[in-house]
């Protein structure tokens, strides 16, 4: 073991982190990372002979105090932000002069020192500056946005008054409302506010009560379909008013459109293209190309967000940042959201002087995973597998031993296309070169409860006649060509790579579990038209098919033999940082690639799917063509 364990001197991450010590642990470990103790101190990994704790960082910023605890005065509102020194803009939100809401900054800006600011309302928004009408109503909106000393955008805010001065911080929609769970009789209206409240949403003519709370998750029902309905949310004495559109019937076979785009993780360039851990700038944009476009729906498939933290509540914040990149748009059709590795909470163990580093998925798994945190922040169907207990490789049926599954992994339809969502990250650790010792999930793998749900929701879709055209989405490329060729589901070539349970490698190496995969997508199904896919910050369509090399030279294992053609459509240029093309054994039948920012637009005519591809920022169309 210690000459084995010698290969992670060659991990050498380097994080500012302190140790906490003496922290009480509530949570066992679960058995399936069998070399994690604990102790008075708290988790450690055993190196050698010594123990190699948990490192906890406190979070640089929480959502409470970038909200600011704000609080009314004679003149207008005072903010707390801790002891943070930098900028707040800030400008009234015009509700009704605009069906996109959004901030209308004001020409000055107000210094935040030592974590005070304070917006003068009386004096400067007034008059000419009084667009909302506040002087009259007694009440408006504001929105904010936070920079620390170096410029560097951390947080958008929204806060509601009522008063004319004195004021009042009143009850407030900090994110929302948003469309979720579309069908063609039902819809959920989701959104949060700054303190308990009940609230209610009328759509139609029917209104649906929602109790005193923060968050509210509203079902609505009796919906007529493909039917466009105005629906307002009203808090207090403030009513918010927006629309949406009912699903058509299934197998209504009514032409459509829907969008597909990944990866808008921070970019470079500065400004908003990192706000807080995500692009706001690419991601308003695609908003709104997709709002010119009348999508039905879009899907975004992994690393919306910087992530790879080790704190709920730093988490949570670029959360917030990417939400409130796509609310104002939002409001009207639904944005389905899935994982990626950038989504990844952990829990590290690091030791500089002996050059140890160690990154799993944090837990306890109800609360505090990378999947937990996840399907908290969001709100996706719950048809999903239960998690990775109950197969054979779990080392304790009777307990819980993986996070799980739901809204990280489920599938959705809306006239005659499925789309089912796979998390290729799932129980992620990211420090793969050391999974032997620590034991976890591999970026890119689907492990075998999920690829069982996976087989039985194409058999039954294999059977829907109002379905007829099926989309795969996962993180992860499964012919990856620029970026992550040495990973992904390829991993150079190389199948020896895969997860471990407890310490021991699951029978399925990385290559022969994709081409499990594709058997199910291609000789199982006839409905699957395309794989659509992320991680590599590049747009990319590839040709999958009888032809198509897929294997490595020398490849030992059973090889599939595919018996048709799909696409794996790669758009992970939602903002991130760009990656050029490599060599791979199927770069000729990759065609279209380029690093410009895209968005998928699939338009559905019945038996047809014509795909379009534009960049969001130039509105330039650079590919396309008829998938079926």
């Amino acid at each position: 073991m210690k000459s084995q364990l010698s290969c992670l001197l060659g991990v050498c991450m380097l994080f500012s982190y302190q140790l906490s010590a003496q922290r009480n642990k509530q949570s066992a470990v679960p058995k399936v990372h069998h070399t994690i103790s604990v102790d008075k101190e708290g988790y450690y990994f055993p190196f050698r002979n010594l123990k190699i704790y948990e490192l906890v960082d406190t979070p640089a910023y929480t959502l409470p105090r970038l909200m600011g605890n704000p609080t009314g005065t004679d003149e207008g509102i005072d903010f707390n932000f801790g002891s943070l020194n930098g900028t707040m803009m800030f400008g009234f939100i015009p509700y009704g002069d605009s069906k996109h809401p959004q901030p209308v900054y004001f020409r000055s800006s107000a210094n935040v020192v030592n974590g005070q600011a304070s917006i003068d309302i009386v004096n400067q928004l007034k008059g000419t500056y009084d667009m909302v009408g506040w002087e009259v109503s007694g009440k408006g909106t504001l929105g904010y946005r936070l920079a620390d000393e170096s410029g560097s955008f951390l947080y958008d805010g929204i806060i509601s008054f009522t008063g004319s001065g004195p004021f009042n911080i009143a009850t407030t929609m900090v994110e929302g409302p948003f469309v979720n769970l579309l069908t063609h009789e039902s819809v959920v209206i989701s959104f949060s506010l700054n303190q308990q409240s009940a609230a209610t949403v009328k759509v139609g003519d029917a209104v649906f009560e929602s109790k005193s709370s923060q968050v509210h998750e509203v079902p609505i029902a009796g919906l007529d379909p493909d039917t466009e309905y105005p629906y307002t949310v009203t808090i207090g004495d403030n009513s918010f008013n927006f629309s949406l559109r009912s699903a058509p019937a299934p197998g209504a076979r009514k032409p459509f459109t829907f969008s597909y785009a990944s990866d808008s993780r921070a970019g470079n360039g500065g400004g908003e293209r990192d706000l807080g851990g995500a692009n706001f700038y690419i991601m308003k944009r695609i908003m709104a190309l997709n709002k010119s476009r009348n999508v039905s729906f879009m899907q975004f498939t992994g690393d919306l967000i910087n992530g790879y933290l080790t704190n709920v509540e730093g988490t949570n914040v670029q959360y917030a940042n990417w939400k409130r990149a796509i609310q104002p748009f939002a409001h009207y059709f639904p944005v389905y959201a899935a994982m990626g590795n950038h989504e990844a909470l952990n829990m590290q163990f690091y030791s500089r002087e002996h050059r140890v580093f160690i990154s799993i998925d944090r837990f306890p798994y109800e609360t505090e995973s990378s999947e937990a945190v996840f399907a908290a922040n969001f709100v996706n169907p719950l048809n999903g597998p239960d998690s990775e207990d109950g197969a054979s490789y779990d080392p304790d049926p009777d307990n819980t031993d993986f996070p799980s599954y739901a809204e990280n992994v489920f599938y959705y339809t809306y006239d005659n296309v499925a789309m089912i969502v796979l998390n290729s990250d799932y129980w992620y650790a990211p420090t793969s070169k050391n999974i032997q010792f620590v034991s976890g999930g591999l970026h890119g793998y689907i492990m075998d409860n999920q690829l069982k749900w996976l087989a039985q929701v194409l058999e039954q879709l294999e059977q829907d006649e109002n379905i007829d055209h099926v989309f795969v989405t996962q993180h992860t490329p499964m012919f990856p060509n620029g970026g992550h060729v040495q990973d992904d589901m390829w991993y150079n070539g190389d199948n020896t790579w895969r997860p471990y349970v407890a310490g021991i490698p699951l029978e399925k190496g990385i290559i022969e579990r994709r081409d499990q995969i594709l058997d199910l997508l291609v000789n199982q199904s006839t409905k699957v038209v395309a794989v659509l896919t992320g991680d590599e910050h590049n747009y990319a369509r590839t040709e999958v098919g009888p032809s198509t090399v897929i294997h490595p030279e020398g490849y030992q294992p059973e090889k599939v033999v595919l018996s048709r053609t799909i696409h794996q459509i790669n758009n992970g240029a939602a903002g991130a940082p760009y990656y050029a093309q490599e060599e791979t054994p199927w770069t000729p039948f990759v065609q279209g690639f380029t690093t410009q920012n895209a968005l998928v637009l699939f338009h559905v005519e019945g038996d047809s799917i014509r795909m379009e591809v534009v960049n969001p920022d130039t509105l330039e169309k650079f590919d396309e063509m008829q998938l079926r």
